[in-house]
Formats: structure tokens, C-alpha cells, sequence
């Protein structure tokens, strides 16, 4: 535990909230230095004035997790702000409630600077939360439709699968990361859902799962046969969203090789068929954006 750059960080962050946004007088005659008072912030935080003032001076003992909880609340932390004061007390950062399957505004927007790239965003779940039409033209134009899980697509048959020579590594790459979901998401009912569906439906996924796979996201290459242009030698490799635990998957092909030309005969026909050169798919969609302007309450990835 970090006691000394604890107790600093939590008092620059209390000096920074305005009184006003808490419903608290901003000219009390009282106040004199700026930002919400120790006794605020602890009533705020649900804890004893006294733990928070040790906690300050560098006094106090190892915060719990529901201590540093109520702290990040009250200290209203961004989510990288939160994992500092976990990591600043010692502490692991816990998982949210279960995975989360809306997209951010700026990673469906970077999609959109990948013309010839075929581009999606997964979540910890396996959920299909963001794509562009490349994606859509090159694994089919069932992508997306309805509720689309890349999980249930390989080991259920739920929506078409093109002939792939990492059909296998593919099994053990989505085994493994569902079961990080399953450690960090343990009561989130509709990855409990999936798992017993996934279970039942497929002795192959039952046997994966069993053998404990364990991957880590990187650069690998494939070739899928794909009905339209034939065979693709395609390179995938992934960029970890962490705050959101999700994935953005691009699929390129060699600069100059065949699968290249027909990789760009494919985002040919899929700016025809969007209708514009940046008509990208958000499974967030037909509710009208928040002030973020991501769109909330549309289809989910499970």
C-alpha cells in the first residue's frame, strides 16, 4: 500500500470537486480552502470522518474494497482513476457487475478510418457490439442480425461459418476468454445463461473447457474460404479496449497479395450495399444518443 501517494491523491481530488455540484453552499464563510471539506467527503463516502482524515495523512490502515468504492463514488473517479486508487491501496481493481456490451462513440468512429480493413469490437462474452460492412461482407451478411455472439456462431452453428483453417484454434481462443468472463463476472446472469447453453448444445465446447485453454490476445494468421472471392489469407490481430474488457479485431491481408485485391472487392460491395463509405454498424442503435453521443439500449452482443 502506498500510504503517502494515497493520501496525495485523495486530497487533490477532493480539492478538485465544486461544492455546487453536490448541492453544498460554494461561499460558505467557513470554507476556506477549495473543493469539499474532509467531513463532506466522508459523509459522501459512507465512512467515519475519522478513517478518512488517517486515510489523508497517511495514517490509516488498508482500505477495504467497499471503503475504496464509496471513495471512487464520492470522488466521483473516472474508471481509470478508480483502477489508480485500488492499485495506490493495494488492492485489486474488482470487475463490474458483468461484461459490458455497448460500444464507446470513439472506438465505432476509429472503425470508421478502416476502409479496407474489415474491423469488429467484441465482448468479454463474445458479443458482437460494433462492425463496418467489410466485416459484414467478408463473414456474412447474417452479421449482426438480431443477437449475434461469435461464441454460439461457432459452437452452436448460430449463423453461417465459412470454412476456416483456424477453426479449431478459434475454439480454444473463445473457451479461454469465456472463462476470464466466467472469473470476473461470476454473477452476471446472462453470461450464466450462454455458458449452460454452450454446455449443453456442444460436447466440443464442454471437452475445450474442461482441457482449461489459456490465450492471450495477439497476431495470428488464417485462410477462410470464402463463397465470393474464394480463398483468403488473412492476418488478424487484436487491440485490447481494458476499461470495457472488449476487443477490436482487424482483419487485413498482405500489401499487393490476391487476398488483398479481394479483400478490396469485398469493401467495394460493402459501401454499395451500406450505401455510403461510412455507413458502419452500431448494435447500440434506434434510440436517440446521450450526451456522449453513444446510443444505448439497442441490440446486445448476447
Amino acid at each position: 500500500m502506498a500510504r503517502q501517494e494515497l493520501a496525495r491523491f485523495l486530497r487533490e481530488r477532493r480539492a478538485g470537486l465544486r461544492p455546487d455540484d453536490f448541492g453544498l453552499p460554494d461561499r460558505d464563510p467557513r470554507r476556506r480552502t477549495p473543493g469539499l471539506r474532509r467531513e463532506e467527503l466522508a459523509e459522501l463516502a459512507h465512512m467515519s470522518v475519522d478513517y478518512y482524515v488517517r486515510l489523508e495523512q497517511a495514517r490509516g490502515p488498508r482500505p477495504s474494497a467497499r471503503i475504496l468504492d464509496g471513495l471512487a463514488r464520492a470522488l466521483r473517479l473516472s474508471p481509470a482513476e478508480r483502477d489508480h486508487l485500488f492499485r495506490l491501496a493495494g488492492s485489486a481493481t474488482p470487475p463490474g457487475a458483468g461484461p459490458v456490451r455497448q460500444v464507446r462513440p470513439h472506438v465505432v468512429r476509429m472503425l470508421e478510418r478502416l476502409p479496407e480493413t474489415a474491423a469488429i469490437v467484441t465482448d468479454a462474452a463474445y458479443g458482437l457490439v460494433a462492425w463496418n460492412p467489410l466485416a459484414q461482407s467478408l463473414f456474412g451478411g447474417d452479421l449482426g442480425l438480431g443477437t449475434t455472439n461469435l461464441a454460439r456462431r461457432r459452437f452452436l452453428n448460430e449463423g453461417r461459418m465459412y470454412g476456416s483453417s483456424s477453426t479449431e484454434e478459434f475454439g480454444r481462443i473463445v473457451v479461454a476468454r469465456l472463462r476470464r468472463a466466467a472469473d470476473r463476472y461470476p454473477h452476471d446472469p446472462a453470461l450464466a445463461a450462454q455458458l449452460a447453453e454452450l454446455h449443453t448444445g456442444s460436447p466440443e465446447f464442454g471437452h475445450l473447457w474442461e482441457s482449461r485453454p489459456v490465450h492471450a490476445p495477439g497476431h495470428r494468421t488464417k485462410t477462410v474460404d470464402h463463397p465470393a472471392v474464394g480463398p483468403l489469407r488473412l492476418n488478424c490481430d487484436v487491440l485490447l479496449v481494458p476499461e470495457d474488457d472488449q476487443e477490436v479485431v482487424l482483419i487485413t491481408a498482405d500489401p499487393g497479395s490476391p487476398s488483398a485485391r479481394a479483400l478490396r472487392e469485398l469493401a467495394g460491395k460493402g459501401r454499395e450495399d451500406s450505401g455510403t463509405g461510412a455507413s458502419y454498424t452500431n448494435p447500440c442503435a434506434r434510440t436517440a444518443p446521450d450526451q456522449d453521443g453513444c446510443r444505448h439500449g439497442g441490440r446486445r452482443g448476447v
